[in-house]
């Protein structure tokens, strides 16, 4: 036995000298005869030994393993960013914070964004007693997440407003570097930023005054995070004629609350926002949106450890963003102050809707990012067909396609980062204002649907090992699904953006017109960018010709229209900002280059479609008949 052991040990020394083994011991099983007077065990063995030079012998697997993408500073290494900040806001505190926090997020936190993923929430409904507790647990990486976002002041930036009109950009810029390895912890950020904006909007009412604290705090004992409850059986968007829930007042000027909440994000936030139907005297409710009002609730338990007022039904099963608890809650006499005036619940949340939309076209531009950024590592490392995949032109041109779309997602998003900080730092112009109302469906519409598209092309350049779950790349197209879904789906923000025109009489598509021009101005005198100066302005001419067409058309023409408008009007001011960042003095060829090849596709969508009728009367009813033949 000793020697047989001692064989096999030999034997798996033996493999690493494989390189050198000659061509007659790699066939030697089927080449060699048995010895005269050999057994078969003995045969079996003379097999153990010459097979020690084999790679695949048993349990060896072979030398070769792929290298996997190494995730470097995501802040050092984006150089639109960067100069974007250089160009814009060249603060040394900025850049010295998120250096360090980008060296951070690869070197530690995006672990725990690993360990969200695999180590999701679960409820427990029951103690071992039997008693009801509605526990949500979430990992200890979760938590880590909480004290960081704190720390890091992820929401007290744009509160703090140390760099003035700028701190959006900082606060958002920072958010975008952080998103990707956030393990969806950048989703209550953004529902805890967006209740913090609401309340402060209303003027810090003393209800409340202690929750605006706690949520732009940078302490991580004191910080809390907000849900947002506003999503019932009947209806997401629709929440006028979706929204079940009565708040019952009571003798103290509170209320208390009694629904059903289909959909609650973030669930095991301290506090959140919800609309209800305020009952009166008698008990009757006012039916629409007209009835709805803004409910302030926190999030608490009795001194048995029973929360007031809500059972947790069930945990969502998502297609993504499983990280983060998702619930339907039964409220039963949640307590709860009314924050806005009564009726006015919808208009109360208008701020809040433009913040998180934000933070999900944030949200989409950083996965973008974070997939070209760990595509472009992996193609220096990865052979095929005898070199490095940056070595084969063709890939290098899809992941250069990539990088363009992010560019242009990314200005658009900063774009309205620092729109927003104008308003909320009381520069705004009149322009600067309805660039905002219209920008902001606009931006996240599109945002969110190029980045299932880029995030899904970034998958396809790991070949098979994009596929396979514990590389932990199919969870960022997961998670990116929703980011055409929530806060609005891609054809209720297109109709948004045809309400906001019809509300400004107009007025926002004045601004944008005014302000795509004056983006071409500045470039036209640089002869590199003429061919997309040239394609930037012809579009602009189309769109104009465009409104003015459809004006005149029935509402049914723009509604059909209303979808490849928004597209358009998201290409062409891209296009444009991609222009005016080529023509900074410190651009890189590699910017004008960007620029260029944003504008060779098809700007302006809603022409080339409406010259095919796609928005005739005709056209509802051909489609009708496709669908349901």
């Amino acid at each position: 036995m000793s020697a047989l052991l001692n064989r096999r040990v030999a034997a798996g020394c033996c493999c690493r000298l494989w390189p050198t083994v000659s061509q007659s011991l790699v066939h030697i099983r089927t080449q060699s005869a048995a010895e005269p007077g050999t057994t078969k065990a003995d045969e079996e063995h003379l097999w153990e030994a010459a097979a020690g030079y084999l790679p695949f012998s048993r349990a060896r697997i072979g030398p070769f393993f792929q290298d996997q993408p190494v995730l470097k500073n995501p802040f050092l290494e984006d150089a639109l960013l960067k100069g974007y900040l250089r160009r814009h806001l060249p603060e040394e505190a900025v850049f010295s914070d998120l250096s360090a926090f980008g060296e951070r997020l690869a070197k530690e936190v995006d672990t725990w964004g690993r360990e969200c993923e695999v180590n999701p929430p679960r409820l427990v409904h029951f103690d071992p007693w039997g008693r009801r507790v509605d526990h949500i647990v979430t990992s200890e990486a979760w938590k880590r997440m909480k004290d960081l976002s704190a720390r890091e002041g992820l929401v007290a930036i744009g509160y703090e407003k140390l760099f003035g009109e700028w701190s959006r950009v900082y606060q958002m810029s920072k958010l975008y570097i952080y998103s990707p390895s956030s393990g969806l912890y950048s989703c209550p950020l953004a529902m805890t930023d967006g209740a913090a904006k609401v309340i402060q909007s209303i003027g810090l009412p003393p209800v409340c005054e202690e929750a605006f604290g706690r949520l732009t705090s940078r302490q991580p004992e004191r910080f809390w995070t907000s849900g947002q409850w506003m999503t019932e059986r009947q209806g997401g968007s629709d929440v006028g004629s979706g929204t079940e829930t009565v708040a019952v007042p009571q003798t103290d000027g509170s209320y208390k609350l009694h629904g059903f909440k289909w959909f609650t994000s973030a669930t095991d936030a301290n506090m959140s926002l919800t609309l209800a139907r305020a009952q009166d005297s008698r008990g009757a409710t006012t039916p629409g949106s007209k009835g709805l009002s803004l409910f302030y609730a926190e999030v608490s338990r009795d001194e048995d450890g029973l929360l007031r007022g809500i059972e947790v039904q069930r945990l969502k099963e998502k297609l993504g963003t499983r990280q983060m608890p998702t619930a339907e809650l039964l409220l039963d006499g949640l307590p709860a102050h009314r924050l806005s005036e009564e009726g006015r619940g919808v208009a109360s949340i208008a701020n809040m809707l433009t913040i998180t939309r934000i933070h999900n076209s944030v949200s989409a531009v950083a996965g973008m990012r974070r997939v070209v950024l760990l595509a472009r590592d992996y193609a220096t490392r990865r052979t095929v067909f005898g070199k490095l995949l940056k070595d084969h032109p063709l890939h290098v041109q899809t992941l250069a396609r990539m990088e363009v779309e992010t560019r242009g997602a990314f200005l658009l998003v900063m774009e309205l980062c620092r729109l927003l900080g104008r308003e909320e730092s009381g520069l705004a112009s009149q322009l600067d204002a309805h660039l905002l109302r219209l920008l902001t469906p606009v931006v996240k519409l599109y945002t969110g649907k190029q980045a299932v598209a880029v995030i899904s092309e970034g998958l396809e350049s790991f070949g098979g090992q994009g596929y396979i779950e514990d590389t932990g790349l199919p969870g960022m197209l997961r998670d990116a699904q929703v980011l055409s879904i929530w806060e609005g789906t891609t054809n209720v923000l297109s109709l948004d953006v045809l309400r906001c025109v019809a509300r400004s009489s107009g007025m926002v598509l004045h601004a944008y017109f005014t302000h795509v021009k004056s983006l071409l101005a500045g470039a036209s005198s640089v002869s590199s960018l003429t061919p997309a100066v040239k394609a930037v302005g012809g579009a602009l001419s189309e769109l104009e010709e465009f409104v003015q067409v459809a004006a005149s058309k029935g509402p049914n023409y723009l509604e059909l229209a209303s979808r490849d408008l928004a597209y358009s009007l998201a290409r062409i001011y891209a296009g444009a900002l991609l222009i005016d960042h080529a023509c900074w003095k410190e651009a890189s060829p590699h910017d004008t280059y960007a620029a260029l090849r944003w504008c060779e596709q098809d700007l302006c969508l809603v022409v080339t479609k409406q010259k095919s009728g796609c928005y005739e009367s005709s056209t509802a009813p051909l489609d009708s008949g496709l669908v349901y033949e």
